[in-house]
């Protein structure tokens, strides 16, 4: 549940897929995010444009949200050289080879989803008007976290010996005994 509706923003986002021949003989194709396109209507692997052997397609158009609560990742997504989005997919079966997941801005979620390592995350740079509509979201809601320096409390702790030992035992003497010295003394 979010505590403040207006810290939530959705924007469709549509993916682009390039696909070109691969340059071994184990991978016939190779599939890389070139682009996204803000506001996209829907698709499902729509051909946008055919260069010889290379095709890029419409892929998919995912909802991109951003959260009041992760204003802080997308202030560190847009503080990069290159601000960027990132893409999560997961290969599919079937005629293509894979099923767009997510996009996010985020690229402390986009590491989580690295560390399955079932999803495949692409990064793929943000285009200037994604990147005022991000950085809008970030002036509106980020509330940057003041630091408050623990201060030690003055209490000394060193000057009582507490749990030391088992209580049972009656002298600190024979806790710390060797085994060898136990045995001479019970002969």
């Amino acid at each position: 549940m979010i505590k403040n509706p207006k810290a939530y923003r959705t924007m469709r986002v549509g993916v682009v897929l390039r696909r070109t021949p691969g340059v071994t003989r184990w991978a016939k194709w190779a599939w890389n995010v070139v682009a996204v396109l803000p506001g996209a209507g829907p698709a499902s692997w729509r051909e946008l444009r055919r260069e010889g052997e290379a095709v890029e397609y419409h892929a998919d158009t995912p909802v991109l949200e951003l959260h009041g609560a992760e204003a802080e990742a997308y202030l560190s997504g847009l503080s990069s050289e290159i601000p960027s989005l990132y893409v999560v997919m997961r290969a599919a079966e079937g005629e293509w080879p894979y099923e767009v997941l997510r996009v996010t801005a985020s690229p402390y979620e986009a590491q989580d989803y690295t560390d399955s390592g079932e999803e495949l995350v692409e990064k793929v740079p943000m285009p200037h008007g994604l990147i005022a509509w991000v950085r809008s979201f970030v002036e509106e809601f980020y509330e940057e976290e003041v630091f408050i320096k623990r201060k030690r409390d003055r209490q000394r702790v060193d000057l009582v010996q507490d749990g030391v030992g088992d209580p049972r035992v009656d002298k600190a003497a024979d806790i710390y005994a060797s085994p060898a010295q136990k045995r001479r003394r019970i002969q």
